[in-house]
C-alpha cells in the first residue's frame, strides 16, 4: 500500500490548500504546527499485552470492528489495566487523511473519543464525493468535542503534520507487513480481523502466562 501526495494532491497539493481554495493556503506552506507521534495509545505502557491496530477512519470494515469489537475490549481489558491498544492510521485517501488530522488536532485525551465518532458516523461525514462538505462534517465534529474553528482550519491546513502522518504510515505498515485493514498486532504477532470472542481467546492465555 502506498499513499503518493501527487496522487491525492496534484503537483504535491499542501493538503486542502489546493484542493480547497476558499480555505487559507498561506497556512497550508507552514510547518507542521502540531505534534505528529507515530501512533495513539491508551491503557499502562507495562501492560502484559499490547495490541496495536492499524485501520483507515474511511473503512467500514474497520467501523465495524470498532463497534463490535474495540468497545467491549476497551471495557474488559484496556480501561481495567490488562491491555495497552496503539492505533496506527493508514491512509487510502484524503478524506482519512484529514479525519486523522482532525482528531490528532484534539490533542491524546479527544483523540480516542473523536475516533469513535468518526467511525460511529463514517457514512455521514465520509459519504460523498464533495471534498469541501467533507470538510465541514470534519469541522462539525471537531465542534461537538469543544475545538473552536480556526485550529481546526490550522490542524487541516498543516502540510508538515500531514507529511509527516503518510510517511511514518508508509514506515510502520511496511515494516509490519500491513496489506489491508483492519490489522492487528497482537504482542508483536499479526493477525486480520476477527471477531471480539476470537480476541479473547487469544489475549486471556497471554494474561495468564
Amino acid at each position: 500500500m502506498t499513499f503518493s501526495f501527487k496522487a491525492f494532491f496534484p503537483a504535491a497539493a499542501l493538503v486542502i490548500g489546493l484542493t480547497l481554495p476558499a480555505m487559507a493556503q498561506e497556512a497550508a506552506t507552514e510547518a507542521a504546527v502540531t505534534p505528529t507521534p507515530a501512533y495513539m495509545a491508551i491503557g499502562p505502557a507495562d501492560a502484559k499485552v499490547t495490541i496495536v491496530e492499524y485501520a483507515s477512519f474511511t473503512c467500514p470494515h474497520c467501523a465495524n470492528f470498532h463497534a463490535a469489537v474495540f468497545k467491549p475490549l476497551k471495557a474488559d481489558y484496556i480501561d481495567t489495566g490488562k491491555v495497552r491498544f496503539e492505533f496506527r492510521e493508514v491512509y487510502f485517501d484524503r478524506y482519512g487523511l484529514w479525519a486523522s488530522m482532525m482528531a490528532r488536532c484534539g490533542g491524546e485525551l479527544r483523540f480516542f473519543g473523536i475516533t469513535d465518532i468518526l467511525y460511529t458516523t463514517q457514512q455521514e461525514w465520509a459519504g460523498t464525493d464533495d471534498a469541501g462538505t467533507v470538510v465541514e462534517n470534519l469541522k462539525r465534529i471537531g465542534r461537538t468535542v469543544g475545538m473552536e474553528d480556526a485550529a481546526i482550519d490550522t490542524c487541516l491546513n498543516d502540510a508538515g503534520m500531514a507529511e509527516a502522518l503518510v510517511a511514518q504510515y508508509q514506515t510502520n505498515s511496511t515494516a509490519d507487513g500491513v496489506e489491508g485493514t483492519p490489522t492487528l498486532l497482537i504482542n508483536g504477532e499479526k493477525h486480520s480481523n476477527m471477531s471480539y470472542e476470537d480476541l479473547k481467546l487469544i489475549i486471556d492465555p497471554l494474561l495468564a502466562e
